[in-house]
Order: C-alpha cells, then structure tokens, then sequence
C-alpha cells in the first residue's frame, strides 16, 4: 500500500470513527437498531455543505450535529410515544429524511465545494496547512471522545448504559427510560450528522446518495474493534471503536491496492461485518476443537 493510500485511509478512518462511537450508543450502549444513521449522515453533510456554500464552515458543523440531534430525537419520539418498533422507527424515519435532505440541498442531488472554504482551510497560510485533513479531525474526533467518556461516566450515563442492559429493571427503579432513549438516540444521530458534515467538508462535495451503507461501516468498526482490541474498561472500549474504524478503512484500501473494484466496496463491507460477526463463534469452535483434540482420551491409546 502506498503512502498516500495509507495517509488518506487513516483520515477517513478518523472522521469515520465519529459516526463509530455515534452507532456504539444506539447500537451497544442503547442495544437499539438504528436505522435513522443513513439518513442523519446524509442531513450532516447536506448542512454542512448548503453553510460551506455560504462561507460558514464551522457553522455548519454546529448546526449539522444539531440537525442530527433532532432527527435521531425524532427516531426515539416515534418508538416511545408511538409505540413503533425501534426498528421501523429507524427506517420511517430515514425515508424522511431522504426528501428533507434534498430540501436542504435546495433540490439538487449534489453540492460541490471547490474553490469553497471549509474547516480545513482554516490553517492555510500555516505551517500546519499540509497536516489539516488529519489535525482538525482528530482533534473533533479527541474531543468528542473525551466529552462521551466523561458523559458515560456520570448518574445519567450509568442510567443510559443500564437502560440497553435492562431496561424493566431500570423502569422498575422509577427511572423515565424514555426519556433516557431519547437524549441517546439525540446524541447518537449528532455524533453521525457530526462525521456526515466533515466527510462532505473532506471529499469538497455532498451527495444525496452518499449515506447508504453507512449504518453497516459503524457497524462493522464497532465489531471489528470489539473482536480485536476488547471491551472493557469504558474508555478502553471507546478507543477500540475508533481503531476498529481506522482499521477497517484500511482494509478497504487494501482491497481497492488489490485490485478489486471501486463497486465492489459494499460486498467488501458485508463480508467484513460478516466475519466479524461470526468472530465469536469461531472463536468458540476453534477452543471446543482444540479441547477435543488435546484431550488424552482422543488420541490413540489414551485411555486406561
């Protein structure tokens, strides 16, 4: 892999690796399906591109993670007052989405934003300006780590966290889950919208297309970074998310290195989901089958 293929795959692993930690709340901390992200990550960008249409690109990261939290507070509105299956939710609520993103787009499928400034522009004239597509991400992707560590670890948090876990449990404490369902899901979808609006920043261009699959690639970080870096302590977890997000957009870059073709990215991406899955249990049938072999009463003359 060239250098310039391994530099590019660690910056959008990086910006990746927001829209990560905003799948681990819905989908680990919430133990909620959340299909809202493929919209939400679509609304970000679109928001944040329509401002850096308008000379205001750290505007529209604010209002990007703003726009995201209203549609993933929306999401959790139709599952707890509605009575609608996280789920379906999920997925009314993308469709939605669809139509309200082509109307912040002002109709058209894209927004191209050359010769536009955004937030990478911000340190040219620096001595940082060739650094600016991995330090300004990493430094919102550091920040909104330490804010959602520190956010995990208070009363509320532990409630959010209990709330996936065991949710009656946590009703039968007097606690207003939905309440708690809809602050996550709020915080979830921001973090997206958040990542959506720096991708559209990073790439110079918004697309209305742009979001699907892209629940399945904060899936897949998430796992990946599970299988391989473990879960516990929090913040530990946390990290394992992010690398889990690097690691896989390396491993896309290594595909395309390989020879495989660009429209061949989404099969890459169920097959990866799909071996980190099933991690587990391999793991466990390779331990059954080596305690199988190794056992003295499998091989020849072993018993007494």
């Amino acid at each position: 892999m060239s250098f310039l293929a391994f530099q590019g795959s660690v910056e959008l692993g990086i910006i990746y690796a927001i829209m990560a930690l905003g799948v681990f709340i819905s989908f680990r901390t919430l133990n909620m399906p959340d299909l809202t992200v493929d919209g939400s990550f679509v609304l970000g960008a679109a928001v944040s591109a329509t401002l850096c249409s308008g000379g205001h690109p750290l505007v529209g990261l604010a209002l990007a993670f703003a726009a995201g939290c209203l549609a993933g507070s929306v999401t959790a509105l139709l599952h707890t007052k509605l009575n609608i299956q996280p789920l379906l939710s999920g997925i009314l609520v993308m469709l939605g989405l669809y139509s309200i993103n082509l109307r912040v787009m002002d109709g058209r499928a894209n927004i191209p934003l050359l010769n536009k400034a955004t937030v990478f522009s911000l340190l040219q004239g620096t001595p940082l300006e060739e650094s600016a597509a991995l330090l300004i991400p990493t430094i919102i992707l550091l920040s909104m780590l330490v804010l959602l560590f520190l956010f995990l670890k208070t009363q509320f948090g532990f409630v959010l966290r209990a709330t996936g876990d065991n949710g009656q449990m946590v009703r039968a404490l007097g606690v207003n889950t939905d309440r708690v369902i809809l602050i996550g899901l709020a915080l979830s979808n921001a973090l997206v919208a958040l990542s959506g609006s720096l991708i559209a920043q990073y790439q110079s261009f918004a697309d209305i297309s742009m979001g699907i699959g892209m629940v399945i690639i904060g899936l897949a970080s998430v796992i990946i970074g599970e299988v391989i870096f473990g879960t516990t302590p929090l913040l530990r977890r946390l990290v394992a998310v992010i690398l889990g997000a690097v690691l896989y957009r390396l491993v896309i870059a290594l595909a395309l290195e390989l020879g495989m073709a660009p429209t061949d990215l989404k099969l890459i991406s169920a097959l990866i989901v799909t071996l980190a899955l099933s991690m587990p249990s391999i793991k466990a049938y390779l331990i059954a089958w080596k305690k199988k072999h190794s056992s003295p009463y499998s091989r020849k003359g072993g018993q007494a």
